[in-house]
Parts: C-alpha cells; sequence; structure tokens
C-alpha cells in the first residue's frame, strides 16, 4: 500500500463523532478563522493556515464536500475574513449527526412473568 493510498484510506471515510474529535475540530476552526485577520499583511499565511486547517479538519472529520468549497472560497480576499472555517465545522457535524442518529436500545420487556 503506498503513502496516497493511506492518506485516501485515512481521510476519506466518514469518521465516528466523538466528543473529543468535535471539540478538536471546533477548536482548529476558530483558531483559523482567528488567524485569518492578524496574518493578512503576511503573504501566503492565510493559504497555508487554510491548506492546515483543511488537512486536519479532513482528518478529525473525514473528508466532507462542504470543505471543498470553503478551501476554495478562503482564496478570495475580503470574503476570506468570514468565519468560513467555524461554519463548515459546524454544518458538517451537523450534517454527520442527522445522517447517523445515534442507535436506539429497544425497550426492555419484562418476561418474567
Amino acid at each position: 500500500m503506498t503513502l496516497t493510498d493511506k492518506i485516501k484510506a485515512a481521510c476519506a471515510a466518514p469518521r465516528t463523532l466523538t466528543i473529543k474529535r468535535i471539540v478538536a475540530s471546533v477548536a482548529i476552526a476558530l483558531v483559523a478563522d482567528g488567524l485569518q485577520i492578524p496574518f493578512q499583511a503576511v503573504p501566503l499565511a492565510p493559504e497555508i493556515i487554510d491548506v492546515i486547517a483543511m488537512a486536519c479538519t479532513t482528518w478529525l472529520l473525514g473528508f466532507h464536500l462542504l470543505l471543498l468549497p470553503t478551501f476554495a472560497v478562503e482564496f478570495i480576499p475580503v470574503i476570506d475574513m468570514l468565519p468560513t472555517w467555524t461554519g463548515c465545522v459546524l454544518a458538517v457535524i451537523a450534517l454527520r449527526k442527522r445522517n447517523n442518529p445515534p442507535p436506539t436500545t429497544p425497550p426492555l420487556i419484562d418476561t418474567s412473568q
């Protein structure tokens, strides 16, 4: 198995949403959005922040199509100051939770009688 196959396998499948993954991905998104404004004057810094945010959120949440437009929108000069990573990560989490509801346990039936 080549390195690219390992990367595809690690990122392509949706990850199981745990509290740790949710908190970490939201924290990464908030930090990425927060660092966009002060580093606007540094050449290529916002783009590097975006690449790191994309890689980290994909690793934590698995690949989702909403991550691609968010990554592309970050290269537009004025729009990149909006909290797009935070909104995208919250949307991906909400969609994953809606598509994969927690398993319900069947009601317990007392058969001792």
